[in-house]
């Protein structure tokens, strides 16, 4: 397949000479997996989710019918899961980030779905990762202040089905928060 290189800002795109020509880039690569504008569109939503589809088109190189395309089509794949706005909880008054180790008192799959099914129903749980060891949930808990934290860990995390102890270490500042998903390897992987 023929390429031509279009200048989009201060990035040189590699841009299909079909697609150049009129006829249509289809919405996924030929062998299924992804192509480097679908990479292109992953990296540029994953800076600015708020960009209108002629805006993400100009950065990758694409008209917009075909970008469109590939947005929906990395959606339907489960590329994309959903897009929301980045909220700073101070403003918001949750000024406790507290990492809360959870162990549990039973380690069977049953006790196991019952106690991630209890935590993912607690707001104030932002993120929560079953750990390799003794049974152990790593927990993100946010809360306005350190007495309502205490009061959330004595009223609800001690109070979970299958909880034996927790252990709670306090974010004294953010070095990085919310940073997008790594997609180098992907453009390494497709020789982009």
């Amino acid at each position: 397949m023929a390429t031509k290189f279009r200048k989009s800002g201060q990035t040189q795109v590699s841009v299909p000479a079909s697609s150049q020509a009129g006829q249509p880039v289809p919405a996924e690569s030929e062998d299924g997996a992804l192509d480097r504008y679908h990479i292109a569109i992953l990296v540029e939503l994953q800076r600015e989710a708020r960009l209108s589809n002629a805006e993400l088109a100009a950065r990758i190189g694409l008209s917009a019918a075909p970008t469109w395309r590939r947005v929906r089509w990395l959606e339907e794949q489960g590329y994309i899961t959903g897009y929301r706005a980045e909220i700073d909880r101070r403003k918001v008054g949750l000024g406790v980030l507290a990492f809360v180790k959870v162990d549990a008192d039973r380690n069977n799959a049953q006790a196991t779905k019952v106690l991630e099914e209890a935590i993912r129903r607690l707001p104030e749980v932002i993120s929560c990762h079953y750990i390799s060891g003794a049974g152990t949930f790593e927990l993100q808990v946010l809360a306005t202040d350190l007495d309502a934290f205490s009061r959330f860990t004595i009223d609800t995390l001690l109070n979970l089905p299958n909880v034996k102890d927790v252990h709670t270490s306090f974010s004294l500042g953010e070095v990085k928060a919310g940073g997008g998903v790594p997609l180098a390897h992907l453009q390494s992987a497709r020789g982009g």
